[in-house]
């Protein structure tokens, strides 16, 4: 068998492969998934119930997150998770976004492989990322949020899982 032969014969199939694989490996450095839908609520206590007979299960995880003035409650339904988020205090974000909006939807978050990465890509597309440095989130991630001024009026959250 010519090994060399075979090669040259197949350099442009070899150069297709890899550039797929260099794209398929790019993509997966983007936004990979929906990580979770989160929601503002006015009580914790009261929501938990009501999603608890929604999806029939209590949330699998509750904490608080300090420097955000919140407290949360993760529900998984199927490969779905919701973030619901009670303010702590009255100046933080989920408070005032429930005085201006009510109650409802407060942000998409999207799971990426590299956070300052994706953060660099979006600013470079124009968007207006606003924290400059991600900062722990619930759940055990890295967060940074894209301002909804130009994504269509909705909050983006990036996540990235701590390792």
């Amino acid at each position: 068998m010519n090994y060399k032969k075979d090669f040259r014969d197949n350099q442009g199939y070899i150069a297709r492969l890899f550039v797929f694989l260099l794209t398929l490996y790019n993509k997966f450095k983007l936004m990979r998934k929906i990580e979770h839908i989160g929601i503002a609520v006015k009580s914790l206590e009261t929501s938990n119930l009501l999603f608890e007979k929604l999806f029939g299960q209590p949330p699998y995880k509750q904490e608080e997150v300090v420097s955000e003035g919140v407290k949360t409650s993760f529900f998984m339904n199927g490969p779905n998770k919701i973030e619901l988020l009670e303010a702590t205090n009255p100046d933080s974000p989920i408070a005032k976004f429930i005085d201006k909006k009510g109650e409802g939807i407060h942000h998409i978050a999207f799971d990426v492989y590299d956070i300052e990465e994706e953060m660099m890509r979006l600013k470079n597309e124009g968007f207006i990322v606003l924290n400059e440095v991600p900062k722990k989130g619930a759940d055990n991630k890295l967060v940074v949020f894209l301002h909804p001024k130009g994504t269509n009026g909705v909050l983006i959250e990036l996540c990235q899982e701590i390792k």
